[in-house]
Formats: structure tokens, C-alpha cells, sequence
């Protein structure tokens, strides 16, 4: 497991003084968010659906429930460092050394933990094209989604979804690949709708494909902002991380998101405010 940490720490990406800084994300398996926002809707909402997201509570999918929640106070630390980053990036990629890593998981989480900001609004995009997993894991339908808006076949508006649990996050499926994943990405009608979504969105996160695995990933870094790496200590391979830090541009690297962290007695932080006994 040290390799992991080993390798983020020797590959020079960063200044683990300043950020990006890595983020510990803890293996709970929470219930389902039942939350009620009153913040008021700041920009117009483009979803024709609202609908609500059935999530397995056997799933580590929106652990914000439970007020004493490591892993909720955890992706809230995410969300407040990419809220003050210095580079105020808007559209962000999540993605991974290699599969199996939790971005998925990661990605619908921090834009869960952004949308319960009062005031903002945010759009989560599954990216990722040839492993389509976002629908699934929310229990709303795949099509239609990104692929059917960026061939013509749906509006954006018929596309989204907007979650009945988070009243200010939407969510874009990936939708029915109509053709080459990379044909669809690489092209002038994903850049329009990054654009157009950019007035429609404080945050548009993209559930990206891992690292370097296929072409993908580098239109998508084209196309955004800023980068959040994922790893699994334990899972993912030390040269494989390595090759994520040798591939994302230093300028675009936000930070790194270490999933399903095991405790360690040598790392191991009280819980500020928290008991660590359960009535």
C-alpha cells in the first residue's frame, strides 16, 4: 500500500505544502442521502426530468447522511479545496492510473458534496463512453445521454436529468454509443456543449476514462479545466501511477484522491468533534 503513496510523493507533480494536496477517502458503505437544500437557483435549470436516484445502500454512493460520516467530511474537504483553488477551474475530469480505482464512485460524489453548496449548480457528465457506469450506479435510465446530444439524435434539455434528491445537480448519461467513442469526443460538437454548459453550471465534472488507457482521455483533458488522479492503495500499480503523473500536465493536476484508504495506526487523525464510540 505504501507504493501508492510512494510514488505520488517522489513523481514531483506537486507541492504537498500547497495545492493540489491528496485526499484520503475511507471504504464506508453509507445509505442513501436523504437531503432537503434550500439554497435558491441561481442560474436557469435546463433538465426536462427530474427524477429521483435509486442508489444500493450497499454502495459507498453519497455518504452525507450520517452527520459522524469520515468519508462525507472527507469529500467535503475535496469540495472546499476545489472551490479555493487558486486556478478556479470550472470543468473538471476525473480520472483514474486504471480501472477498478473508484473514479466513478468519486466522481458522483464530489458532485453530490458541490451541489449541497448553497447556490450551486452542477452537472455531472459520464465521459466515459466504452465503460458507461454512472446510469447504473443511479438507477436512471442511459439513454438518452451524451452520446445521443453529440450525434443530434436529443436535445441537451430531453438529455439531463436532474437528481430529486440534489435539487441543484444534474446528471448527463452517457447514453447508447452511436459510433466511435473517440469520433464523438473528438469533435466540435463536444466543445459547444462544454461551452454552453459552462453558462448553465457553476461546476460540470466528467467521469473520464482512465489515464492513457485510450484516446479518449486526452480530448477530455483538452476539454477541461483541471484533472482530479484517483488511486487505490493496495490496487493500483505502482507503474501504471507512475505514468499518470508523467501524463496529466503538471498546470491542470488538482490534486489526487486516495480511495478506500484502510486505517493505519502510524496516519491515523482523531475525528475533530466527533465520538469515536457509536451509541
Amino acid at each position: 500500500m505504501s507504493n501508492v503513496f510512494d510514488v505520488i510523493r517522489k513523481s514531483g507533480a506537486f507541492d504537498f505544502g500547497e495545492f493540489p494536496e491528496t485526499q484520503e477517502v475511507g471504504r464506508e458503505l453509507p445509505a442513501v442521502a436523504k437531503l432537503v437544500l434550500e439554497a435558491p437557483v441561481l442560474l436557469p435549470t435546463t433538465a426536462s426530468r427530474v427524477l429521483p436516484l435509486r442508489v444500493s445502500t450497499t454502495t459507498p454512493i453519497f455518504p452525507f447522511e450520517d452527520a459522524n460520516s469520515v468519508a462525507a467530511e472527507q469529500y467535503r474537504i475535496v469540495r472546499t479545496k476545489i472551490l479555493h483553488h487558486p486556478r478556479s477551474p470550472k470543468v473538471i475530469a476525473i480520472s483514474s492510473a486504471s480501472s477498478g480505482d473508484g473514479k466513478t464512485v468519486t466522481s458522483i460524489n464530489i458532485a453530490a458534496a458541490l451541489a449541497l453548496k448553497q447556490g450551486i449548480k452542477v452537472l455531472l457528465i459520464d465521459a466515459d463512453l466504452r465503460r458507461r457506469s454512472v446510469a447504473e450506479m443511479l438507477g436512471i435510465a442511459i439513454s438518452p445521454g451524451l452520446s445521443e446530444v453529440l450525434c443530434g439524435l436529443s436535445s441537451i434539455e430531453s438529455a439531463l436529468v436532474q437528481a430529486e434528491q440534489f435539487p441543484n445537480l444534474s446528471i448527463l448519461t452517457a447514453g447508447e454509443v452511436q459510433a466511435s467513442p473517440v469520433e464523438l469526443l473528438d469533435s466540435d460538437h463536444l466543445r459547444v456543449l462544454l461551452n454552453q454548459m459552462r453558462q448553465q453550471f457553476h461546476y460540470i465534472i466528467l467521469d473520464a476514462t482512465p489515464v492513457a488507457a485510450v484516446a479518449d482521455y486526452e480530448l477530455l483533458q483538452m476539454a477541461c479545466d483541471g484533472i482530479i488522479a484517483i488511486a487505490r492503495p493496495g490496487h493500483t500499480d505502482r507503474s501504471t501511477c507512475m505514468n499518470l503523473f508523467r501524463t496529466v500536465p503538471k498546470e491542470k493536476l488538482i490534486g489526487v484522491v486516495l480511495n478506500c484508504v484502510e486505517d493505519w495506526w502510524l496516519w491515523r487523525t482523531p475525528q475533530y468533534g466527533y465520538s469515536s464510540k457509536k451509541p
